[in-house]
């Protein structure tokens, strides 16, 4: 991501407006001039590069862009190391003491050198490299690949809008009617980013998800705001939403209104962001994907789905990993519980045991060992499938046939049997 001064970006009304590259002439070759520096700098150290770009830099009216551009590179395609065979810690050290045993006016840099190379059985210039040869500028390029330039351009405009980010003390995303498999892909998301969210609606016209940000929860801090600038290119993997957020605005710029209090941040599905994590997995846990295995290799007319909808219940909404659908209509949502905190169990059998539900089958492992974890579970007893290793999907249609419900001619449901 690019830090707070390289970012680039105009407020209009309040709403702030990152400024984005295009594949223009300019920024084309722009890209392949720093590409041909990049390339021709592997070997060197750090600060001679830097040099490089300063030079680079002269006479130009885009020097953020530029600076952009090469962090980025320096970052996610470049490999620095510190070179030598000596620790540059244990040569500072052993340097340390010999100027400190002997008076300066007695002992020149080069004597203090060439002991402490005796003393490590090395050269004096093989100290004298490694004294700070593990500072960032002294540090070597080793290996450098080039990204494609339209691959550069996209990671650089998404790092524009990660950077508003930082400031975030509110955010709001809707997530409009949407494929159930996204639905699930988006909450996965905010729990692995360690975002704290409240989740509001329904499979049938979408959710909205609202996060607060590092400015209400922590007094400032970016901790959290790096979180959400880190979801965002998790989000982009998800269809059909849209982002709000209120940002603190910046009172360091000469040009910002000193009576701007608040500043909002806009995004949508459409607007073209590119992501550059890899896509979401089929399935979350070997668990999953080994049931689904044995599943297919079954005789039996229930159809297993993957893309299942979110359940509301009082406090949030669960998220089942599988649904089975009977041909004749009826239906039960499938959890598997693998490995989780007592704590998570116990509020997901509570808020499972208030839904209401009758149409859904909970497995869970024997290695938890509720008992012994604490887990004491009063409700939903009857939709209970204890498993060891691997999880039967004969044991799970058995009690699906106990459990499904099927629609009646008036649209509710009941249980079959």
């Amino acid at each position: 991501m690019l830090p707070t001064e390289l970012l680039s970006f105009g407020v209009k009304a309040g709403v702030v407006q990152p400024r984005l590259l295009k594949p223009n002439p300019t920024n084309t070759a722009l890209i392949a001039r720093l590409t041909e520096l990049f390339e021709a700098s592997v070997g060197r150290k750090r600060f001679e590069l830097t040099e490089e770009l300063k030079t680079l830099e002269e006479g130009r009216r885009d020097v953020r862009a530029l600076r952009g551009l090469a962090h980025i590179l320096s970052g996610d395609h470049s490999v620095f190391a510190t070179g030598g065979v000596l620790s540059p810690g244990l040569v500072r050290s052993r340097v340390f003491e010999l100027s400190q045993a002997h008076p300066p006016a007695r002992w020149r840099r080069a004597d203090i050198l060439e002991q402490a190379a005796r003393s490590l059985g090395a050269d004096p210039e093989e100290v004298s490299e490694a004294l700070y040869a593990d500072l960032p500028d002294q540090q070597t390029l080793i290996d450098f690949e080039a990204p494609d330039p339209q691959t550069l351009l996209d990671r650089f405009n998404l790092a524009q809008a990660q950077g508003l980010l930082y400031r975030a003390y509110s955010l709001i995303i809707t997530a409009r009617r949407n494929e159930p498999a996204r639905y699930k892909q988006l909450i996965s998301y905010v729990k692995f980013f360690g975002l704290m969210v409240t989740v509001e609606g329904d499979a049938s016209y979408g959710f909205t998800l609202t996060m607060d940000g590092p400015t209400s929860l922590f007094g400032g801090t970016t901790r959290y705001g790096l979180s959400l600038a880190k979801f965002l290119p998790a989000l982009l993997h998800v269809t059909q939403w849209d982002l709000s957020a209120a940002l603190k605005p910046r009172k360091d710029l000469a040009w910002v209104d000193p009576k701007d209090d608040e500043w909002s941040f806009q995004l949508t599905s459409e607007d073209g962001y590119v992501s550059h994590y890899p896509p979401p997995k089929e399935y979350d846990s070997a668990l999953e994907s080994g049931f689904a295995d044995r599943f297919l290799k079954l005789d039996t007319p229930w159809l297993l789905e993957r893309e299942v909808d979110l359940v509301p219940v009082p406090g949030g909404v669960i998220i089942p990993d599988f649904r089975l659908l009977h041909p004749d209509g009826r239906s039960v949502l499938l959890e598997i519980v693998g490995y989780w905190r007592p704590e998570y169990l116990t509020k997901k059998f509570e808020r499972l045991g208030k839904s209401g539900r009758t149409d859904v089958i909970v497995a869970v492992s024997e290695r938890l060992n509720l008992d012994k974890a604490g887990v004491k579970i009063t409700s939903m007893t009857d939709h209970l499938l204890y498993f060891k290793g691997v999880l039967d999907p004969k044991r799970v249609l058995e009690l699906a046939e106990k459990l499904a419900r099927q629609p009646t001619e008036s649209g509710a449901w009941k249980r079959s049997g």
